[in-house]
């Protein structure tokens, strides 16, 4: 009953029309949603995160065109390894500044290079979940978490058309390890052992297993909270067996 309701409530969320928002501010937010004339500040954003906060990584585009004036692959093509090292460092743009200096500047070659200067290409034609999962796994530093989390964000909130869904997988980050932990869709032992939980969601969904995750991540972030959760608050209040002890993050 509770992966039922779960599944209802993703596919609603999923047909809901709303405002894609990103980052919070506006021109932020503008720049990496912009698919038809930046479509390469999306795919850099994503890659910029990791081990701090969304928001932040994905400021970084914005960031960096305020430096620069511009933020036209030219431009960015144009730039040398060590001037994003300085860029990243002298604005503190990042927390691993030096390393993500190197995957930034790797990103934009390989986005000129390979793609031939429109980062759209990666998922334009239309093909399969699991090949522009693959595609993004190219990228230097990319692992499967921010792979399959950029593919899905595509489907799931600017409606992009693939030919099929089911490499799409769930990205287990705290919140939604929370709430698979609660709703008792994993034991507490395997909160972080990251295949059963991706497993788990395929089994509950086989064509998308993307579909849950924004579900539960803002599940997990508003209401599944590690301190004080609102079960009172909560959609799934009344199937969930709430599995809530002191060791939840």
């Amino acid at each position: 009953m509770l992966e039922k309701k779960l599944l209802e409530e993703a596919r609603r969320e999923y047909d809901l029309k709303r405002t894609i928002c990103l980052v919070s501010d506006e021109k932020q937010n503008s720049l990496v949603c912009d698919l038809i004339n930046y479509p390469h500040a999306f795919v850099l954003a994503a890659i910029m995160d990791r081990q701090i906060t969304f928001e932040r990584a994905w400021a970084i585009p914005y960031l960096i065109k305020e430096k620069l004036g511009d933020f036209s692959l030219n431009i960015l093509y144009s730039l040398s390894l060590e001037d994003y090292k300085k860029l990243f460092n002298d604005n503190k743009l990042h927390r691993y500044n030096e390393k993500m200096a190197e995957i930034f500047y790797s990103a934009v070659r390989k986005i000129v290079d390979e793609y031939d200067g429109d980062a759209s290409n990666i998922w334009s034609d239309k093909p399969s979940s699991a090949l522009v999962v693959s595609r993004f796994l190219d990228f230097d530093g990319v692992g499967i978490k921010i792979a399959t989390m950029a593919t899905n964000i595509l489907v799931r909130d600017f409606k992009i058309k693939l030919s099929d869904y089911y490499s799409i997988d769930i990205s287990p980050d705290v919140h939604v390890k929370r709430v698979f932990k609660r709703m008792g869709f994993i034991k507490s032992k395997d909160i972080n052992n990251l295949e059963k939980i991706i497993y788990k969601a395929r089994s509950m969904n086989p064509d998308f297993p993307g579909l849950i995750d924004y579900t539960c991540w803002k599940l997990g972030k508003d209401i599944c909270k590690s301190q004080n959760p609102k079960c009172s608050e909560c959609l799934f209040n009344n199937d969930c067996p709430k599995y809530i002890d002191n060791n939840d993050f």
